[in-house]
């Protein structure tokens, strides 16, 4: 689909919003996620909640399954004020601000309890922030686990990696983490790579597990490698544009309501992705292969150091994500 058609799709939709209820504002939310997936419960969780503190005043509509665009897609959208909000990761959108980069470093969290306090803390806060700039900010993270490789053969050590093409998403971290650790990556859509694993197109791919199961990766890809690599939250952002136009007390609901759906998404996401686990072992036929990390570690923790010679934002950011873990 054309980004004119998208557009159009997204204007329509606007009208359609503004028609529902004459006194009641009405923001678009756009993701690439099927409607059953943790992700659209936590923010069908936060439409519920700022309609309810606005009194129905305002309200959020979602838009699952890419029905409005791609994730870049509806970044560019939101960015040029045609589009309310999106929901993407901090991988990609580390192309638009450099924050998001310190996230997206292999190993640079060491718990979960560590990755959940500093979204939501202080640090969390500045990166939502820091794109203001750039036309939209962040307001919620949604954590999504950690991510490992799979395939259609076990991955043990860097070494398996050697020559293998794994799809990556368009971040220049995720990139530089499989150069490092020997394969060739290859940033493919989301939508499209079932079809590259089906195909041999790429050999395989990094996610959480839940992808084996809401994505069925799992019927493609038989081998599981619990690395752990990379903890990459979601984030659900909004328009400048769009912010700038809310009321003080529209504002204070989004903010209350993503922050409570912060919380929701994290004690649901972990059973959901139990259950994946288990799905994806008795249903799909997936072998989970617990690794031994040191070498995966060894090998891209010279990314820390570069990233920070780089970027004197991201270097700061380092030193406070690795200072709030002791």
């Amino acid at each position: 689909m054309s980004n004119f058609v998208k557009l159009a799709a997204v204007l329509a939709a606007g009208v359609v919003a503004l028609g529902s209820a004459a006194n009641a504002k009405t923001l678009r939310l756009n993701h690439n996620n099927p409607e059953d997936h943790p992700l659209h419960k936590s923010m069908e969780f936060m439409a519920d909640r700022v309609e309810e503190l606005t009194n129905g005043d305002l309200k959020i509509r979602i838009y699952a399954n890419a029905q409005l665009g791609t994730q870049r897609e509806s970044m560019e959208l939101m960015q040029n004020g045609a589009l309310d909000m999106a929901r993407s990761n901090a991988s990609e959108l580390e192309a638009f601000e450099e924050s998001y980069g310190a996230l997206n470093l292999p190993y640079i969290f060491v718990s979960a309890d560590h990755y959940y306090d500093v979204l939501s803390g202080d640090i969390g806060a500045d990166i939502l922030a820091a794109s203001e700039d750039k036309g939209f900010i962040g307001v919620a993270y949604y954590i999504e686990g950690a991510r490992s490789f799979y395939a259609n053969k076990p991955i043990h050590s860097p070494a398996d990696l050697k020559g293998m093409k794994i799809r990556v998403q368009p971040s220049p971290s995720a990139i530089r983490m499989v150069e490092l650790l020997g394969a060739n990556p290859t940033p493919i859509a989301w939508g499209e790579l079932y079809s590259a694993l089906q195909q041999g197109v790429v050999d395989g791919a990094e996610n959480n597990p839940m992808a084996l199961t809401s994505a069925r990766h799992g019927e493609v890809s038989k081998f599981y490698s619990d690395d752990g690599h990379t903890m990459i939250p979601s984030v659900v952002m909004i328009s400048t544009k769009t912010w700038g136009e809310l009321s003080d007390a529209e504002k204070e609901a989004i903010r209350t309501a993503a922050s409570e759906s912060m919380d929701f998404h994290r004690e649901q996401w972990d059973a959901m992705s139990a259950a994946a686990v288990e799905t994806a072992k008795s249903e799909l036929g997936v072998e989970f292969i617990d690794v031994e990390k040191g070498p995966f570690i060894e090998a891209v923790l010279p990314m820390h150091e570069e990233a920070a010679q780089k970027s004197p934002v991201v270097a700061d950011l380092i030193k406070r994500i690795k200072a709030a873990a002791e």
